[in-house]
């Protein structure tokens, strides 16, 4: 079984091939970096012509890489949701006409789901499995029983954890993308530097909240003198100490960051135990995932708690059409599969997945 893999939801434009037997034939990411760096955040309109722009070529050039013609090919699979639906279109209609064209199945993909069964092609684990999802438009915590089966645990009840680290570097001028610069920058301070909240710590259920801890930020930022536009900017080499206070604050942050999901998994691996009779293992995937601090934090919580913390490779912690081919693969060897009318969608909880296995 070989399925092609279509990625549209964001500000990465994607394709990919992969087998039933976990063999990733080609894979290909275009970033949009540099056309939303100017702006400090992703443009919906501007990452929708680039996908169009570069769609046809990207997905050509992934079927030449894997060695295969259409015709070889036995499924379809795009994400369809969530994302920002102009992106979300252009793959979605892509995908399409491939498979109308080549009478081929079309697989509707959760972009959610492509992360919940990444680590599937990556560590082949069985089904089930807790999961940690932290990216830029999500932080949730599940239980994931099998392809389509999904038990929500938690979730944020405001903003995700990438959106917060993409909002303190551009408090702190650290650059674009957001969550890599403030990783980079917290590696050089000091985590105990400012007193920083841990919105929702020891709150009963497990849900998260970040956007007490994005505020408490800025008035610490503005305090300190290093809040971006104050005249002070990142790397200017000013003998001032700015730097290196825009250090400590990225550190804090990180580190309040780090409690916060520890807290919550640690809980939420107690509850796993008890409704699954295994505590785990602890999945953890998303954008947030590729952050080498906060995996730490996860996996010495894992390892308390008697069970080990599972994360796929850093490239397939980002957005990638991998992902999204192999969840096709799961889908389509249950035969879940999808009709040509199928709408593209902004918003699509996983709880409203159909299931199979």
């Amino acid at each position: 079984m070989v399925v092609l893999g279509i990625e549209t939801s964001c500000d990465e434009t994607a394709a990919a091939v992969v087998s039933g037997a976990g063999k990733i034939c080609s894979d290909l990411v275009l970033s949009q970096l540099d056309e939303h760096r100017p702006y400090g955040g992703v443009v919906p309109e501007i990452a929708a012509r680039s996908h169009m722009d570069h769609i046809d070529r990207l997905v050509g050039e992934a079927m030449a890489g894997a060695g295969l013609t259409y015709a070889e090919l036995d499924g379809i699979a795009a994400t369809a949701g969530p994302g920002l639906i102009g992106g979300v279109f252009v793959g979605v209609m892509t995908a399409k006409a491939i498979a109308l064209a080549w009478e081929k199945p079309f697989l509707a993909v959760n972009h959610l789901e492509g992360h919940a069964l990444s680590v599937r092609l990556s560590d082949a684990i069985d089904f089930p499995y807790l999961l940690l999802l932290v990216s830029g438009g999500h932080c949730q915590l599940l239980a994931v029983e099998g392809v389509g089966r999904y038990r929500r645990l938690g979730g944020t009840i405001d903003d995700a954890l990438g959106e917060a680290f993409d909002k303190t570097a551009k408090l702190l001028g650290l650059g674009y993308p957001g969550g890599p610069a403030v990783e980079q920058a917290a590696s050089k301070g000091d985590p105990a530097a400012f007193d920083l909240p841990r919105p929702m710590l020891g709150r009963p259920g497990l849900d998260f909240s970040f956007s007490g801890l994005k505020t408490a930020v800025r008035h610490a930022a503005d305090k300190a003198g290093v809040l971006a536009g104050a005249g002070v900017l990142a790397g200017a080499g000013d003998d001032g100490g700015h730097d290196q206070t825009r250090a400590d604050l990225a550190a804090s942050f990180q580190a309040a960051a780090g409690d916060i999901l520890a807290e919550r998994c640690a809980k939420a691996l107690a509850l796993f135990e008890k409704d699954y009779g295994t505590p785990g293992p602890l999945v953890v995937a998303g954008g947030v995932a590729a952050n080498r601090s906060l995996r730490a934090r996860l996996e010495s919580v894992a390892a308390t708690a008697g069970s080990r913390l599972v994360a796929p490779p850093p490239k397939l912690c980002t957005d990638n059409a991998a992902m999204i081919a192999w969840a096709g693969v799961e889908r389509l060897g249950l035969g879940l599969v999808d009709p040509l009318d199928f709408a593209a969608r902004p918003r699509w909880p996983l709880e409203s997945l159909s299931a199979g296995g």
